[in-house]
């Protein structure tokens, strides 16, 4: 899917802003090798990292339920997606491709959250 290419790029780009040098215990043969295994040690963070915030998203979602707010909140989503799309721009990365990921990440907490709020009526 084009979005989920898109959501693993994306993060990798502003995760490769913040790393540390890679540790590697052999140098691969290539340099395409060694970006290869640069990039999947990225992207097994993201996946780390994606689930860390979504563990957070459930916390939320049970706040939410037991004070019956709403899971959409979107005055909140605008000024996470404005906060992202200026960091995006300062690592050179498009609004549109900002959006298109926060868009893929939001969809996912709304529908957790709403999963939660079912169980919790």
């Amino acid at each position: 899917m084009k979005l989920n290419k898109y959501l693993f790029f994306a993060i990798t780009l502003v995760l490769i802003s913040n790393m540390r040098v890679y540790a590697q215990s052999a140098k691969p043969a290539t340099p395409l090798e060694s970006n290869r295994k640069k990039i999947d040690s990225l992207d097994k963070q993201l996946i780390e990292l994606l689930a860390k915030r979504e563990l957070v998203v459930k916390e939320i979602g049970i706040y939410k339920a037991k004070n019956h707010i709403p899971p959409l909140q979107p005055a909140r989503f605008q000024q996470v997606l404005q906060k992202n799309i200026e960091a995006g721009k300062k690592q050179g990365l498009s609004e549109d491709f900002i959006t298109e990921i926060f868009n893929a990440i939001h969809k996912e907490s709304l529908k957790m959250e709403e999963d939660i709020k079912a169980l919790n009526p």
